[in-house]
């Protein structure tokens, strides 16, 4: 009996993806674990493994195929000698016949004696980070479900609305209902079918096809108020080039555009004298040359606020309705820039890392996801992000929270600047750091005490490897 393999949910934030390469072509034999193909999702291109053995019938959706819904069948694998085509009979529940006197023909020579259209069998579908990200729990996204082969919608009972695909050829409906559909110009796509699994039958085309008054689909609820709304743009004659959005980018879209609606942010800024973190630093990378290891500022203001939310805990919380989650480990979110956005890859309870082994991981996350290679568990999580802009020369900027996270530190450049010390005026390297809180989940005090935290960290920086 032919199995259908369906665009699988590797992520919990995923509803479809880019079938970006297929690894197998139409006649091969695949056993399980082998990969198929490999598939774009809104962070990563990953590889989709075979969990059936068999020979490939029939590839459904071609390669390079964007916005393939999650549970679309994209090809079929059977026996030697079975029939691949669209999936049929062979894995639709059985059905009644249809009521004899209504819509039955016989059918004329190559016609398909029923509709020919496939309905879905049942199977469960299997949170996640970054300040764009990426969204709920499954399988990828959060470290469980790779290789998962995805939500299989339920069968449709009788009574609701027919079966939906991309072509009106995949509407379950009847030879008779089509041919009296397309000649008095009905669109199937808006009648509720009342035949078995939802097939529509003449009977449900009203008047116009002999039966009774049709059952039209109700229209379809407005989308609701927090989604990213398109703006009508009309670029008139200035030359212009219309770039189609990417999985990221519709995912950074929405997931900024829901934090600024939902989360209540309040901005915490406080300037960081650097001079002593960067002397620290110079003699730490002397000692580590041997060991090809070299660290950045970056790598030091990561440990410092790991440190911070350690020693302030009441930071280190997400809002959860009417619970606060209070975390005891420091996972640390460093927003990587990537061609086509941005990813958050994660250093795994940093406050109890050394800078050396943050430096190392932190130069492998990073490079990974350039690549777009990172496991869903590697970006998705954290209980905090950090957000460094200064190499660009910012001097300051507000970050936007990355729900569920409670918190976002953003980093401007270190730079010279007159500076108090010891109550006289001298040159210094200053930094901007600013701090944004879900005020919802955290007081303006508890906050200004983070920040006082992961100043004096940096300021006093020997407290960084101890």
């Amino acid at each position: 009996m032919p199995i259908e393999l369906k665009m699988p949910a590797l992520s919990p934030t995923m509803e479809e993806g880019t079938l970006a390469k297929w690894l197998i072509k139409e006649g091969d034999t695949v056993a399980s674990g082998d990969i198929l193909a490999e598939i774009e999702t809104d962070k990563a291109t990953m590889e989709f493994e075979a969990v059936d053995e068999g020979k490939v019938l029939k590839i459904l959706v071609a390669e390079g195929s964007d916005g393939v819904k999650v549970g679309t069948p994209i090809a079929m694998i059977g026996e030697e000698g079975e029939e691949g085509g669209v999936a049929g009979a062979a894995t639709a529940p059985a059905q009644a016949p249809a009521p004899a006197d209504t819509d039955k023909e016989q059918p004329s020579p190559g016609q398909p004696a029923a509709g020919g259209s496939y309905a879905p069998t049942a199977a469960p579908p299997a949170p996640g980070g970054g300040e764009t990200p990426t969204a709920p729990a499954s399988p990828a996204q959060s470290g469980g479900g790779d290789g998962d082969t995805g939500y299989r919608p339920p069968p449709i009972p009788k009574g609701e609305p027919a079966a939906r695909a991309n072509d009106s050829a995949r509407i379950k409906a009847s030879p008779l209902a089509r041919r009296l559909a397309e000649a008095q110009g009905i669109d199937l796509s808006t009648i509720t079918g009342s035949g078995p699994g939802g097939r529509i039958v003449r009977a449900d085309l009203g008047d116009k096809g002999g039966g009774r008054p049709s059952q039209v689909q109700p229209a379809a609820a407005p989308a609701p108020a927090l989604q990213p709304q398109a703006s009508q743009v009309d670029p008139g004659e200035i030359p212009h080039e219309a770039v189609k959005l990417s999985n990221m980018r519709k995912t950074i879209a929405r997931r900024l555009t829901e934090s600024k609606q939902q989360v209540p942010h309040i901005y915490l800024t406080v300037d960081v004298q650097l001079d002593r973190l960067l002397k620290l630093r110079a003699e730490l990378n002397d000692g580590l040359a041997s060991r090809g290891v070299k660290l950045s500022v970056n790598d030091m203001l990561i440990k410092a606020l790991a440190l911070a939310l350690i020693e302030v805990p009441e930071c280190n919380v997400s809002f959860a309705g009417d619970t606060l989650i209070k975390y005891s480990r420091a996972d640390i979110s460093v927003a990587v820039s990537i061609p086509g956005g941005l990813i958050t890859p994660i250093i795994a309870g940093a406050n109890d890392k050394t800078l050396s082994k943050i430096s190392t991981e932190m130069g492998e996350l990073a490079g990974r996801a350039k690549e777009g290679k990172l496991q869903p568990h590697e970006y998705q999580g954290g209980t905090a992000s950090l957000s460094n802009m200064g190499m660009f020369g910012i001097k300051q900027f507000e970050a936007v929270i990355n729900p569920p996270q409670g918190m976002i530190m953003a980093i401007g450049a270190g730079e010279k600047r007159p500076f108090v010390i010891a109550d006289s005026l001298q040159i210094a390297t200053v930094m901007s750091a600013t701090g944004s809180f879900d005020h919802r989940a955290i007081d303006g005090a508890d906050g200004a005490r983070l920040m006082q935290a992961f100043r004096a960290l940096c300021e006093r920086p020997m407290g960084l490897v101890a």
